[in-house]
């Protein structure tokens, strides 16, 4: 709330709200001034997307293709003209396991649904917790994160293969040398020492791409009090 009342994006995608459907803080919400639709799952998961002034226009809640899927990992909206999705992709640890093989199966969802999204032709921004460090630039130590889910090579490829159907990674575009960080651990001082790394990212399709502007982290909002461990990430469009 503090965020949205200190910044006012027109659109908010939230991750990892952890709150059934029927306790979502809609109310607080809608005091900062916006409208809100939303994935919800009791302790875990869950999605939301936020829009100023206005509800979004719900598209669809989950990815097609594991029926028994019942986690709270994506939900999409058209407003004022751009369609968003709010992603919470699979963190996929403990490498390997059947986690991580959950979280490349999932990846394989997404992208057979950002390709539905681009035969619309529609200028659309794919944003969220991907859980994927993508290249050695966007991580404070190679070394300490060699073993994670969030650096093996299949979930790097598997990020890739979005890029590389023609999303643009917003940030990547505009901070190109890397060491931009997104996320700080709550453990081993992770903040203080600046121990950071990238797994936040906001994908467009080439009508939103040719639209950006700018593409930023709100570090500060990481060293506030009670705050998360991730701070938000924003670009800006024409």
């Amino acid at each position: 709330i503090e965020w949205l009342e200190e910044s006012q994006p027109d659109v908010a995608c939230l991750q990892e709200i952890k709150t059934s459907d029927d306790t979502f803080p809609m109310k607080d919400i809608e005091a900062a001034g916006y409208g809100a639709i939303w994935h919800g799952q009791k302790g875990f998961n869950g999605v939301a997307i936020l829009a100023r002034g206005e509800t979004p226009a719900e598209v669809r809640r989950g990815l097609d293709g594991e029926p028994e899927d019942e986690h709270s990992r994506y939900i999409e909206a058209d407003i004022q003209g751009v369609r968003v999705a709010s992603i919470y992709l699979p963190n996929g640890n403990p490498v390997p396991g059947p986690k991580f093989e959950y979280k490349l199966r999932w990846m394989q969802r997404l992208r057979a649904r950002a390709a539905e999204i681009w035969a619309e032709e529609v200028p659309a921004v794919l944003a969220g917790d991907y859980n994927v460090i993508p290249y050695d630039r966007d991580v404070y130590s190679v070394k300490a994160m060699a073993d994670d889910a969030l650096m093996q090579p299949e979930s790097r490829s598997a990020y890739r293969a979005l890029t590389g159907d023609g999303w643009t990674d917003a940030l990547a575009s505009v901070h190109p040398a890397g060491g931009v960080w997104t996320y700080w651990d709550y453990q081993a001082g992770a903040w203080q020492r600046n121990a950071g790394f990238r797994i936040d990212h906001l994908l467009l399709s080439p009508t939103a791409a040719d639209r950006l502007q700018n593409a930023q982290v709100d570090k500060e909002y990481r060293g506030r009090e009670k705050a998360s461990d991730h701070a938000p990430v924003w670009i800006e469009l024409s």
